[in-house]
């Protein structure tokens, strides 16, 4: 079939919009037609090579939509079926699925190049060249086809639009305070970047019981917009976010500290593992340059006040058990989705849609298809 995707063709260069020629579903994968996309950071990592893959490549990595035809061998999905497709695949078979750790799916070895897992061959052709997959999604389209280990089967009721965040940025930000983090009841937490993942880690540290949830972020509109997913305190660097939690804490510091920022970079390892109390913790979730190597950080103090580093990908939570609880906390009130949703695009204005994100103008830019 013909159909509209937003390709990357060079790195440093817009999206380019145009037809490209997409496959029918093979063995084990299906067709989806997408009513949203979300905008993640993530994608900006690959148009600046912070992500080194191979181009062309279809961005887009957080979805969800309808299932409109299914190849042979597939029995965990129906046409008609309403998913939200995992960034990170879950085959459920290989030693990380099946120890419960599904974010750390082998499935995933093929994220970067975008080739289908299902037999290597591309199912998008660009300009008569095949071109990759993002996250073997590229949901900058409105028809995807995925393997049956992308998706997860949701609820009818649940809106579409909201239910795309959650392949991604909710997931890993929610995640990462709840699981990576493991925020306690009581514990004061320090969130370093507000934007999408950011936002979730927050709410999933407010839904983890914790006292004191401190925003970091350099822009305004993020720190104020915090306190509604339930941070209690903001401060736009981590300086005054020192002096803060230590005021608040009475010196101890935090318990948690989780780096969500845009980009991840070494010297914010060192100030933020001093945020945190003896025997503390500190995530990382950001993602750095695939080359950045360079860490600051005080081996004295991570030694003698035993305090950890961790990082984590999708928030070490396993998609096929967490996005539908996630989805449920929703509709429940317990977790806010309508709000994350700062603006929404049309496929064609995707680069503004990135560019109103560098402006810090979005916690989540969505992508709307017809």
């Amino acid at each position: 079939m013909r159909t509209q995707a937003a390709v990357l063709w060079e790195l440093n260069t817009s999206w380019s919009v145009e037809e490209v020629e997409l496959d029918d579903p093979v063995e084990g994968e299906v067709l989806v037609k997408l009513a949203a996309s979300g905008l993640c950071h993530s994608d900006e990592h690959l148009l600046t090579g912070d992500i080194p893959a191979p181009l062309p490549m279809v961005g887009g990595h957080e979805g969800a939509g309808i299932v409109e035809a299914v190849g042979p061998g597939v029995n965990s999905l129906s046409v008609g079926d309403h998913v939200v497709l995992a960034f990170i695949p879950a085959c459920g078979r290989c030693p990380s699925c099946s120890s419960g750790h599904q974010n750390l799916c082998d499935l995933g070895a093929n994220l970067v190049t975008g080739i289908p897992v299902s037999n290597g061959i591309h199912r998008i052709r660009a300009k008569g060249q095949g071109a990759g997959a993002f996250c073997l999604l590229g949901t900058f389209s409105p028809y995807v086809v995925v393997n049956e280990a992308s998706a997860v089967k949701i609820d009818d009721d649940i809106p579409l639009d909201k239910a795309a965040l959650v392949g991604c940025g909710v997931t890993t930000g929610y995640g990462s305070a709840v699981y990576a983090a493991e925020v306690a009841p009581g514990d004061t937490v320090v969130v370093v970047g507000c934007g999408g993942v950011g936002m979730n880690a927050i709410q999933g540290a407010r839904l983890a019981g914790a006292e004191r949830i401190v925003a970091v972020d350099p822009v305004a509109f993020k720190r104020e917009q915090a306190s509604v997913f339930g941070a209690t305190h903001s401060a736009p660097d981590l300086g005054a976010a020192y002096a803060l939690v230590n005021q608040l804490t009475w010196g101890r510091l935090a318990d948690k500290a989780i780096i969500t920022t845009s980009v991840a970079s070494g010297d914010l390892i060192a100030p933020t593992m001093s945020l945190i109390s003896k025997g503390g913790r500190v995530v990382v979730t950001a993602v750095a340059p695939f080359l950045q190597s360079d860490v600051q950080l005080s081996l004295f103090e991570l030694t003698l006040f035993q305090k950890d580093l961790r990082g984590s990908i999708f928030g070490s939570a396993n998609p096929r058990y967490d996005m539908p609880r996630i989805l449920d906390l929703y509709r429940e009130g317990k977790l806010k989705l309508d709000e994350l949703i700062t603006r929404t695009y049309s496929l064609a204005e995707v680069n503004q849609g990135y560019q109103d994100m560098r402006d810090g103008k979005n916690i989540r830019g969505v992508i709307l298809f017809e």
